[in-house]
């Protein structure tokens, strides 16, 4: 576990940034009168997940590394800490749904049925915790792999 300590704790940290998002998107009104635009705004937090990447990877680089890090070492870095950042994702959609916003999924639902986007049983098909959770997991991982190797191309020095 110490191996991977620098990656635990900023997937942790990474953790508590995407609970203020949701909190944050919440008291903006992207959970129920302004929902239509919740799907675009939230992607913004994408640059706050480069930064939280771009700040692991160069711990990394110059507390273990001492500076001089390959490509090789900054990308298994950006995996590790990308697991991390899936394995507490169930529950940020936990936090996310029952707490900081328990109407979200009715209010989604609703305005995408109404605007005739997706049927009622489409809707609540994919717009529930079980399904979040495992979109939650799955992006993690995927963006996290893309991030990682490319900040670890940033980062690189043999």
């Amino acid at each position: 576990m110490k191996k991977y300590q620098i990656e635990i704790k900023w997937g942790v940290i990474f953790f508590v940034l995407m609970v203020i998002w949701t909190y944050l998107e919440k008291l903006l009104g992207w959970h129920n009168e302004h929902i239509d635009k919740q799907a675009l705004y939230t992607n913004f937090f994408g640059f706050i997940a480069i930064v939280v990447y771009f700040l692991a990877i160069r711990d990394k680089k110059q507390t273990i590394f001492h500076g001089k890090m390959s490509w090789k070492q900054g990308f298994v870095s950006g995996i590790i800490l990308s697991v991390v950042i899936a394995l507490l994702s169930p529950l940020h959609q936990v936090i996310a749904h029952k707490l900081i916003s328990p109407d979200f999924f009715n209010n989604i639902i609703d305005y995408n049925v109404d605007a005739e986007r997706m049927s009622q049983e489409d809707a609540e098909a994919f717009f529930n915790l079980n399904s979040y959770i495992v979109q939650g997991i799955s992006n993690a991982l995927t963006m996290g792999v893309i991030t990682s190797a490319l900040v670890a191309l940033v980062l690189k020095r043999k």
